[in-house]
């Protein structure tokens, strides 16, 4: 099959050449620096046909090199074969990162363009820091994919609209209220958030402009003394929403204008803005006589821990989750058992019908990943119409979904046992229980952080000479991103900020152990932190448990698991059985009764 990517870079050299550029960096980013992105600024994407959410693309006059994670090795190769962009694995030992390749390759004079709408202010420091050692400089003013994409999608326009009455934490002018507060301590007069997520939390607002996250087109000028402006499209509003938002002193303005308000601000004014969440045109269009203040955006941290009515709703989402994952997986295995031929798309398919049935469903969290056997080894599979595969009655299917409810988000991994299993899949399965019991089970003291926890979930693959690419746990947002910041349990990263675990936060706890070509392995839950002892050493903190779904005890090696192990397994199957059987009836319980038996 040909590919029109070769033509797509052979357009950009040209506008390249014109512009007296040496080099395109293409980032994976909009002027809201996302992770998942509306097809309108998916240019990486366009450029590469790589369609992973997280790669950076390099194009010199003679090299395209995609920059990419372990989580896409394998999907990388696939997607560029014959596309004239080579893989460069991220995070391997004695690999030159992007910046450090352009740094060894640019000469004296030399020029860099990257889009000033898909880099952040802290990202331009650090290439301007590096690329000015070799002598080159940076241009952010050139949107090189832009002049070369002529069928570039348009922006979204699908409407906002209001968090229903009863599920936000808080109102929207207690939210605004509580940030001016914040603003005063840090002597600003006013904040930009362009974060979607931080937008569309403070003004208890939501969209549908990036699939699986509802979230929506805006920025959000927010003063300490005065209106606040939601930059947005107003043809996405109704007059209603417009009507509420003036009441609570949000006034709307075009999505367009953001960078006229920014100019406008004078010397009186005295900006806060996060370096790392805004992007160069915005933040290169304030007010030459403005102050600024580079602080992390409030928000952020606001929305990261959940209130006790939100976390009501939460707990309440999963029992409804839960429920439908065990009528989805019961069908499978009947399906199975009848004779049916089943594939990964229909896996897929289940779980949509199944969460949609459900009470205040919105939507998937993120597209389902359903990977039976050696596809399991891809964490960031996606079965397609046109490359799938078809289930037997052995081997395991690795099932990572999520769904969006208006009382929370959900994100939750298993692995099936669909017939005889190998000793070897069994051990693996049973080597990365170990590591999410351990997590699962941890007290830590106040001012703890994630990379500090991290190596709890790795220990019992480690003694086996194992590991895992990616991180062990992400927070989640509240009917919002599925992954959400500030916090991660993730290895400690050189400069990397230390974000103290604190209650309130939710956090996925997710080990894995890939083998390319055999399976995968992959458990997960979501667990909030919560208070737990007082001692003379201080205060510790520990993990509940949020997500109510068997594990398939089917594809664990139980004799590889100590007495305590085997008590926290029994006594999570004890809760999620007592949680979902009154969701439940008929042979959708016997199915959830055989599964939470004890060990």
């Amino acid at each position: 099959m040909t590919t029109p990517i070769p033509s797509r870079l052979a357009a950009l050299r040209m506008a390249m050449q014109k512009h007296g550029v040496a080099a395109c960096l293409i980032p994976s980013a909009d002027p809201h620096l996302s992770e998942y992105l509306p097809a309108h600024w998916a240019a990486r994407e366009w450029l590469s046909g790589f369609t992973g959410s997280a790669g950076t693309l390099v194009v010199t006059a003679h090299a395209a090199d995609l920059w990419t994670d372990s989580r896409y090795f394998s999907q990388a190769e696939q997607q560029l074969a014959g596309t004239g962009v080579a893989l460069k694995k991220q995070k391997i030992s004695h690999a030159p990162e992007h910046l450090q390749w352009l740094q060894e390759h640019l000469n004296e004079g030399d020029v860099l363009a990257v889009a000033g709408d898909s880099l952040s202010v802290a990202a331009r420091k650090q290439v301007e820091r590096l690329l000015g050692e070799a002598g080159a400089r940076v241009r952010t003013d050139l949107d090189l994919p832009g002049e070369v994409w002529t069928d570039r999608p348009a922006l979204p326009r699908a409407p906002v609209f209001e968090h229903a009455s009863g599920f936000p934490g808080a109102t929207r002018a207690e939210k605004l209220e509580r940030l001016r507060a914040s603003l005063r301590r840090q002597q600003a007069t006013h904040h930009l958030v362009s974060s979607l997520d931080d937008v569309a939390w403070l003004t208890n607002l939501r969209g549908s402009d990036v699939e699986c996250n509802p979230v929506f087109l805006a920025h959000l000028l927010v003063q300490t003394d005065g209106p606040a402006t939601l930059f947005v499209d107003r043809g996405k509003l109704s007059d209603t929403l417009v009507a509420a938002l003036k009441a609570d002193g949000i006034r709307i303005a075009d999505y367009a204008t953001v960078t006229d308000a920014l100019g406008e601000l004078g010397k009186n004014a005295r900006l806060l803005l996060d370096p790392a969440r805004v992007v160069c045109t915005v933040a290169d269009a304030i007010g030459t006589e403005a102050g600024r203040v580079e602080a992390a955006n409030p928000s952020t941290a606001f929305k990261a821990r959940k209130t006790e009515a939100e976390l009501e709703h939460i707990r309440e989402v999963m029992r409804r989750d839960g429920a439908a994952l065990v009528r989805a997986f019961r069908r499978l295995e009947e399906r199975l058992a009848a004779g049916m031929t089943q594939s990964e798309l229909d896996v897929d398919a289940l779980l949509r019908d199944e969460r949609s049935a459900q009470p205040d469903f919105i939507g998937e969290s993120f597209a389902t990943i359903a990977g039976y056997q050696a596809n399991g080894a891809l964490p960031h599979y996606r079965a397609t119409p046109e490359a799938h595969s078809t289930l037997q009655r052995k081997g395991l299917l690795l099932v990572d979904s999520g769904g969006q409810y208006l009382g929370g988000t959900t994100d939750i991994t298993r692995v099936l046992a669909l017939g005889e299993t190998s000793a070897e899949q069994r051990r693996d399965a049973t080597l990365v229980m170990k590591g999410l019991i351990a997590l699962s089970r941890a007290r830590f003291p106040k001012g703890a952080s994630g990379p500090q926890l991290d190596a709890l979930a790795r220990a019992p693959l480690w003694a086996s000479g194992l590991d895992y690419g990616h991180g062990t746990g992400h927070g989640v947002g509240y009917f919002l991103n599925v992954h959400e910041g500030p916090h991660a349990i993730r290895p400690p990263a050189p400069q990397g900020a230390l974000v103290p675990l604190e209650p309130g936060m939710i956090t996925s706890i997710e080990p894995g152990l890939y083998k390319p070509a055999r399976h995968g392995i992959r458990h997960e839950n979501l667990a909030v932190v919560v208070q737990a002892d007082q001692t003379e050493f201080g205060e510790f903190y520990a993990f509940e448990t949020l997500t109510l779904c068997p594990f398939d005890r089917r594809a664990l090696e139980a004799g590889l698991l100590n007495p305590e192990e085997r008590a926290w397994l029994d006594d999570y199957h004890a809760t999620v059985r007592a949680a979902l059987a009154p969701l439940l009836e008929d042979a959708d319980l016997a199915w959830l009764e055989r599964h939470c038996a004890p060990l």
